[in-house]
C-alpha cells in the first residue's frame, strides 16, 4: 500500500492544543507550530476504519477490555521489539505521564530521590517535584553534534535514598536511541543501588532506519525485575487524544503495589474509542508505520540539508529516533527570551523553546519534524527570511 503523508491536514480551530494554542496564548493567528510532540498526519486508515465502526454502533457505555486488545499488543512487541511480554505483567493506564506519577508514590516515599536525565521531556520534572520527592539530575554530555549518558556521574548519585531513575528511552528532547550497551551500563548502575526504573517507551516504534530499540526490561533479569515499562500507540500512530496506554511489570511485588495505586486513584476504566484504536493500530497499522519511518527520516534529512545550505547559524540535531529534533540556535547569538520571540513574532513559527526540557538546552528549540514535507519546508523558509531580514538590519 502506499500512503500520502504529503497533503497537509487543516487542523486550525478543531480543538487542537498544537495548532490552537499560539492565538490564544499570544495572539498570533499565522503562526506554523511546530511544538507539540503531535503529528500532523491523520492516523492509518485501519485506525480511522475502526473509530468510525464503533462510532456507527452508538451506544458508548462502560466497556470491557477483550482478550483480543493483550493479544495484539503482545504480538506487536515481539514482532517489532523481539520482546516477550506477557498478559499478567500488563496493566492498562490512561497515559504515561499519569503511571509516572503513580509509580513514583507507589515505590518512593516523601524526600526520597529520583533521578532524571536531563535535558529531558518536561512532566519527569514536575512528577518528582509535585509529588514530594527530591529531584537529582544526571545530566547527558553533548559533543556539539550528539548526546550520550554521562555513566560516571550517574554512578555517583547512588546513596541511600536514591530510590529510582526515569528512563526515557528513545529519549526526548534529543533523539537518542539508546544503545544496548548503554542500557546494560545503565542496568548494571540501577542494580547496584536497587533502584526502579520507570522506562517511558512511549517512543519505541519510532526508530529511524539505521537504528535499534532495545526495551531496557529485556537487557536481562535483574532489568526485568525492577523496571516499569509504560508504552502507547499514542506517539507511533497519532492517537494521543484517546488517552490508552499500557504499564508493564514483569515483578508480581512492583505490580501489586502499582496497581493498587491505579485502582485508589479510580483509573481502571478504558477508553471505549482509545480501546478500538490501539487494537486496530497494533494489527494493521505496520505498513503504514513503515512507511511513515521513511518518510520521517526524509524530513529529517531535508530540514538538515535546508539549514546548513541557507540558515548555517541554526543546525539541526538530527534525531535517531522520535520525530523530534533540536535546533542549535547559538549561532544566532541571541538571549532565550529574544531567541523565542523573534522565532514566533518575525518567523511566524513556534517550537518549543530549549529550557523547557532542562537549562542545558539555552539557546536551542525542539522542532516536530512529524508533518507533510510542503508545511516543513514553508516553516524553514519563514525561519531563513526572518534570520535574512535580521541580519541586514544588523549587520550580523
Amino acid at each position: 500500500m502506499t500512503f500520502d503523508f504529503d497533503t497537509i491536514l487543516d487542523r486550525r480551530r478543531t480543538g487542537s492544543y498544537k495548532w490552537d494554542f499560539c492565538e490564544r496564548a499570544f495572539g498570533e493567528k499565522d503562526v506554523i507550530p511546530m511544538w507539540v510532540a503531535d503529528m500532523d498526519f491523520a492516523a492509518p486508515p485501519a485506525v480511522v476504519a475502526a473509530l468510525k465502526a464503533r462510532a456507527a454502533h452508538g451506544a458508548y457505555g462502560y466497556p470491557m477490555i477483550p482478550k483480543s486488545f493483550w493479544t495484539a499488543l503482545s504480538a506487536w512487541l515481539k514482532r517489532r521489539q523481539g520482546w516477550e511480554a506477557g498478559r499478567n505483567e500488563m496493566t492498562l493506564i490512561p497515559g504515561v505521564v499519569p503511571a509516572i506519577n503513580l509509580c513514583i508514590n507507589a515505590f518512593t516515599r516523601p524526600g526520597d530521590k529520583i533521578v532524571i536525565q536531563t535535558p529531558v521531556y518536561h512532566p519527569f520534572y514536575a512528577a518528582v517535584e509535585n509529588n514530594g520527592r527530591r529531584l537529582v539530575r544526571n545530566p547527558l554530555s553533548f559533543d556539539g553534534g550528539r548526546f550520550t549518558m554521562d555513566f560516571d556521574h550517574l554512578k555517583s548519585l547512588d546513596d541511600s535514598r536514591t530510590r529510582m531513575i526515569i528512563l526515557c528511552s528513545p529519549h526526548n528532547p534529543v533523539g537518542r536511541v539508546w544503545t544496548r550497551e548503554e542500557l546494560g551500563r545503565l542496568a548494571e548502575i540501577a542494580a547496584a543501588g536497587d533502584w526502579v526504573v520507570v522506562a517511558d517507551e512511549i517512543h519505541g516504534d519510532l526508530i529511524l532506519p539505521g537504528h535499534r530499540f532495545t526495551p531496557f526490561a529485556a537487557i536481562s533479569n535483574d532489568a526485568a525485575a525492577r523496571t516499569v515499562t509504560l508504552t502507547a500507540p499514542s506517539k507511533t500512530f497519532n492517537v494521543a487524544g484517546l488517552s490508552t496506554a499500557v504499564g508493564i511489570i514483569g515483578n508480581p511485588r512492583l505490580k501489586a503495589l502499582f496497581d493498587s495505586q491505579l485502582q485508589s486513584a479510580g483509573l481502571t476504566m478504558g477508553n471505549v474509542f482509545g480501546l478500538a484504536a490501539f487494537e486496530a493500530a497494533y494489527r494493521e497499522g505496520e505498513a503504514w508505520l513503515d512507511a511513515l519511518l521513511v518518510y520521517l527520516a526524509g524530513n529529517s534529512e531535508f530540514a538538515g540539508r535546508f539549514l546548513t545550505e541557507n540558515v548555517p547559524k541554526i543546525k539541526l540535531i538530527a534525531p535517531e529516533g522520535t520525530y523530534l529534533g533540536l535546533l542549535d540556535c547559538r549561532g544566532l547569538s541571541l538571549e532565550q527570551a529574544e531567541l523565542d520571540r523573534f522565532l514566533l513574532r518575525e518567523a511566524k513559527v513556534y517550537f518549543d523553546p530549549g529550557p523547557r526540557f532542562g537549562e542545558e538546552l539555552r539557546g536551542f528549540q525542539r522542532i516536530n519534524l512529524g508533518c507533510p514535507r510542503p508545511l516543513l519546508r514553508e516553516a524553514l523558509e519563514r525561519v531563513e527570511r526572518a534570520v535574512r531580514a535580521r541580519e541586514a538590519r544588523t549587520g550580523s
